[in-house]
């Protein structure tokens, strides 16, 4: 039997992200963790009563990393957790296209159910990305709801 060692993989990329490798990553030769939990967000076609066509994000390299890091470290601190996968795109995408992935494995769904919303709501509020809306109306820059502010307090 293979045991699957902590592992973190965290990346900021422009180019898109199989979700079948991704998972295949988080499974692989692990025969020590029993629930594998993960989110994909996706660029919706509306926000705040706007038509969107598109979603630009932009990000300073070193700062993302640091901050990125650092959110997984915190949800290692809290859970028990086997491998750690967040990808997060940068750049100009289209309706429908992924931004972001979070997988976790753990011993037990618990922890890797709590894991990885955690990470989400922290994502939504810590990462420093800049998010950028394309509509009919023009270009808006985007800040975290209050929703987002108050869920991530809750952890």
């Amino acid at each position: 039997m293979t045991n699957a060692p902590q592992q973190n993989h965290i990346s900021v990329q422009q180019q898109d992200f199989d979700l079948a490798a991704e998972y295949q990553a988080l499974t692989a030769n692990n025969q020590s963790d029993g629930a594998v939990v993960h989110f994909v967000g996706l660029v919706r076609d509306n926000n705040l009563g706007r038509q969107v066509q598109a979603l630009e994000l932009e990000h300073y390299p070193a700062m993302t990393s640091k901050a990125l890091s650092e959110l997984v470290d915190e949800a290692r601190q809290r859970w028990d957790l086997g491998r750690v996968r967040l990808i997060h795109r940068v750049g100009k995408l289209g309706l429908g296209e992924q931004i972001v992935f979070v997988g976790v494995t753990s011993k037990h769904r618990g922890s890797a159910f709590a894991a990885c919303e955690f990470l989400m709501d922290q994502l939504k509020t810590r990462a420093p990305f800049w998010k950028k809306e394309h509509t009919q109306q023009g270009e808006h820059w985007i800040e975290a709801r209050e929703s987002d502010r108050v869920k991530a307090g809750d952890w």
